[in-house]
């Protein structure tokens, strides 16, 4: 078995590439051309396989149509997994143009290559529980309303909707995972659980004095990344194609995340934690919580990881990272003036 993956370096493209490689899968991956290297998180599956052809990456991009059909074209593999987006709703709001091409240009040209393939190709399109733009507290199905409210949500409405139309036009196995806010060690230092975590370990190790936050009441359905990919994987082996929604069926607060963070190390949140508008988002979704029934009946996909343990998980990792980091400052080798990105 192949498979082809966009959004290869991110978190879900790491956890995915680890799970579909331990079932015996030839992974593929599309990662943009950088004068930087931008594979940290996947430098250790780049290692590991170097001298097989277990996981293999292509230079490519989501807003090149001709790279992206000739890949599958070439490869020709028998599941797709379009994870690949600009994923951060305040940048969206900052950059809507790159935002929306992404989300929009790169599932046409997926989908267009599958339907004019020879092969039977499988497609996941990672759709977002953001497209329900929270505008209440109720409990969010596949059969809920999409609301949403920023350029990445409207984005990410318009590549759902394309999957169902060539699914329902063309009769391709196409599906749509609305997962639900989903972390790990490996999620992006900008998003805000990984920036309180990060700034737990610097506090700790008295890197830094402060974390800055907006929104302390927004509330979310958080699970683990590694429990979510499961799911994406669950869905292509599934009879037939359809939509699903993964999430843990609880909600927590930005201040509650915040507290169990530094409850881990012995500190009181409240002596670190200050809020500034200037890190909120200019139209708010306050509250999202998912309802995974479906997934768990029919896929029988459900999240092993409590809140808790996503918590302690993330946290202790960035523990780590800060006493390497503290070593280094101790050692003039490095300047301990960084802060969190200012961006939540």
């Amino acid at each position: 078995m192949k498979a082809f993956i966009t959004g290869i370096t991110g978190q879900d493209g790491y956890y995915l590439s680890e799970l579909l490689i331990s079932k015996g899968y030839e992974v593929h991956g599309a990662i943009r051309r950088s004068s930087s290297i931008n594979t940290q998180r996947i430098d250790e599956l780049i290692s590991k396989y170097e001298d097989s052809n277990k996981f293999n990456l292509h230079y490519s991009d989501l807003l090149d149509p001709s790279s992206l059909s000739n890949l599958i074209n070439v490869i020709e593999p028998d599941e797709v997994y379009n994870l690949g987006a600009q994923s951060h709703v305040a940048v969206s709001f900052k950059n809507p143009l790159y935002t929306t091409q992404t989300s929009a240009l790169g599932p046409i040209t997926l989908l267009e290559a599958i339907k004019n393939s020879k092969k039977n190709i499988k497609y996941y399109q990672a759709s977002s529980s953001e497209m329900f733009g929270g505008v209440n507290k109720d409990s969010l199905n596949e059969e809920s309303k999409f609301i949403p409210k920023s350029p990445y949500a409207a984005g990410k409405v318009f590549a759902h909707d394309i999957t169902k139309i060539y699914r329902e036009s063309y009769g391709l196995f196409a599906t749509n995972g609305i997962l639900f806010n989903h972390e790990s060690p490996y999620r992006g230092e900008t998003f805000v659980t990984r920036k309180i975590t990060k700034a737990v370990g610097r506090i700790y190790y008295k890197i830094q004095s402060k974390l800055t936050l907006g929104n302390l009441d927004a509330s979310r359905d958080w699970g683990f990344a590694g429990d979510y990919v499961k799911g994406m994987y669950k869905m292509l082996q599934h009879n037939e194609p359809d939509d699903w929604v993964l999430a843990t069926g609880e909600t927590h607060s930005v201040k509650e995340f915040a507290q169990l963070a530094f409850k881990e190390v012995g500190l009181n949140w409240e002596d670190y934690v200050e809020t500034s508008s200037k890190y909120e988002r200019p139209n708010e979704v306050e509250h999202l919580l998912g309802d995974p029934a479906k997934a768990n009946k029919e896929l029988g996909w459900k999240p092993e990881t409590s809140f808790e343990s996503l918590v302690k998980m993330m946290v202790e990792n960035d523990l780590k990272s800060a006493e390497k980091e503290k070593v280094l400052v101790n050692e003039n080798l490095l300047n301990p003036t960084w802060e969190n990105p200012s961006i939540n």
